[in-house]
């Protein structure tokens, strides 16, 4: 699974990875995007230029009475995405890209769990592949998306059984075209095939979403991990919405 994220890359390189010149909202350094928080996403748009947003992290149904139900739609199983009801429209209709430098898991030790930062050895951004949906049943429209998962890549399977699905270049257009086949779009959600996937141990300050501060990604001694009041942190407010769902709504 995928249970928190970085976008820690300064703007400039979100640009120049995913070809865009501009944004509606400053993208500013994320260390630690947690469910229910907004974060950076492109969606299809008109032609060939996609748009960017800013969504809420917990997919919520069309159809669902409490916008609640999304704390516990975060990651979608891409061997089940075209089953699932909670996720079924999404996959067929709403897709996007889910903008990434890393991610984290939780590797399990005994009763131990040490938070591991995973990246691309490079540090360049990356998208994760997603699907989102509209709720139209409180007083204003909610836009929120959930992370595609599946099979973890051989070089972190020791961490954790189950990764996001990394989108190459060559795939993300296909993944937001609207067109592209049930089939095709299900070859795409294959474990990643890259051999740059570098992971390292991190602080426990990382445990609590109120931590948003570059210590959550620096690398410490494994085995002795620093506790949340053993580095400097600072609460940072979530992403808010951007100015542009109001044209997707």
């Amino acid at each position: 699974m995928c249970g928190r994220f970085t976008v820690a890359v300064p703007q400039a390189d979100l640009f120049d990875e995913f070809g865009l010149t501009d944004a509606p909202f400053d993208i500013r350094p994320r260390y630690n995007v947690a469910p229910m928080q907004f974060s950076p996403v492109l969606l299809a748009g008109e032609g060939d230029a996609p748009r960017l947003a800013s969504l809420r992290w917990g997919l919520v149904p069309f159809w669902a009475k409490d916008p609640g139900i999304g704390n516990r739609m975060i990651n979608a199983r891409a061997d089940t995405l075209a089953e699932k009801p909670a996720f079924r429209s999404a996959f067929e209709r709403r897709r996007c890209l889910v903008l990434a430098d890393g991610w984290y898991e939780w590797r399990r030790e005994g009763s131990r769990k040490t938070p591991t930062w995973i990246h691309l050895r490079t540090r360049r951004p990356f998208a994760m592949a997603g699907i989102w949906e509209r709720w139209d049943q409180g007083e204003e429209p909610l836009l929120t998306f959930s992370i595609v998962t599946t099979d973890a890549a051989p070089a972190i399977r020791h961490i954790h059984d189950r990764m996001p699905v990394l989108l190459p270049r060559g795939a993300r257009e296909r993944w937001l075209d609207p067109a592209t086949s049930p089939d095709e779009l299900r070859a795409l959600l294959a474990p990643y095939a890259g051999d740059d996937l570098e992971a390292w141990a991190v602080s426990t300050l990382v445990n609590s979403p109120r931590n948003d501060v570059e210590d959550c990604i620096l690398p410490i001694d494994d085995g002795a991990g620093v506790g949340e009041s053993g580095g400097a942190a600072s609460p940072t407010p979530p992403l808010p919405h951007s100015d542009i769902q109001g044209s997707l709504l």
